[in-house]
């Protein structure tokens, strides 16, 4: 089980890996998309982390306090509370999952179009991206 599977496995609770896989579609939907959360993220510092996700190469890590930093405090809450776990625990998670998952939405090294950003349309969407 690699790194992104083990994060979105204790974001989902006891719905495991799917439940996680839906808890970041929600979080990244309610934050406008991935274009939305990449910009959230951008603008709080993280902008060489973000490139190094959307592009090709080497992903570079986020901690889960920069995600805390940079993230809406109620969606982290909610999240956390679906998850049974704390919000600095969840931000955790995310980062840990966030660099895999950004990386598989953008696989030719640039953002989709807005029609074509997977979080936008829904759950089926996200799991053929992740190939679940």
């Amino acid at each position: 089980m690699g790194v992104f599977d083990q994060a979105t496995a204790k974001l989902g609770g006891q719905q495991g890996t799917d439940g996680g896989v839906a808890s970041l579609q929600k979080l990244v939907s309610s934050s406008g998309g991935l274009h939305g959360l990449t910009s959230k993220l951008a603008s709080s510092g993280l902008e060489q982390q973000v490139q190094s996700w959307v592009g090709h190469g080497q992903n570079q890590p986020v901690s889960g306090s920069q995600v805390q930093q940079a993230m809406d405090p109620g969606q982290l809450n909610s999240l956390a509370k679906q998850a049974g776990m704390t919000p600095e625990e969840t931000s955790k998670h995310v980062a840990q999952a966030l660099p895999d998952m950004v990386d598989q939405a953008t696989p030719e090294g640039h953002m989709p179009a807005p029609e074509n950003d997977p979080f936008r349309k829904g759950m089926d969407s996200v799991k053929r991206m992740l190939k679940l």
